[in-house]
């Protein structure tokens, strides 16, 4: 996936499978910014862990995501990504209804691009705060690409 506005244009649009995870969770774009993102994830009974809230992991990757395309609104031509570090603080857990997950880029910088996200419950209660530094890659290969 190296054409992001491309991406981003067809993620907007609604196609289906052009993020197969995004599919697999559940996570349903509501606005992509400059720098900017947010999705909703309905919670499913099958993120609930033993005692019956949704299991943090599944929060932690809906931040990483949210992230991950607010950084994408802001790439340029040639530009690609890998994320060096995730660091999460819960706040409160959750266990039914709908998960919001508000990302934006804090700095992009030459090589390195920090972003933070906070995820919540529709009520509003903030159940996590994500922040994100991401490698900045101008005309290389992931590793392992």
């Amino acid at each position: 996936m190296c054409d992001f506005p491309k991406y981003l244009e067809r993620l907007r649009s609604g196609e289906k499978a052009i993020n197969p995870f995004l599919d697999f969770m559940g996570m349903i774009l509501e606005e992509l910014g400059d720098g900017c993102a947010r999705f909703r994830m309905p919670i499913r009974h099958e993120f609930l862990q033993g005692a019956g809230v949704v299991q943090g992991g599944l929060i932690v990757a809906m931040a990483s995501e949210t992230i991950a395309h607010a950084v994408m609104t802001l790439l340029g031509p040639g530009e690609r990504i890998a994320t060096i570090e995730v660091k999460n603080n819960f706040l409160a857990t959750a266990k039914d209804g709908v998960l919001i997950a508000e990302g934006k880029v804090f700095k992009k910088g030459r090589t390195v691009i920090i972003g933070d996200c906070v995820v919540s419950s529709d009520s509003g209660k903030a159940l996590s705060r994500t922040t994100s530094s991401i490698l900045l890659l101008a005309g290389q290969s992931l590793p392992g690409s």
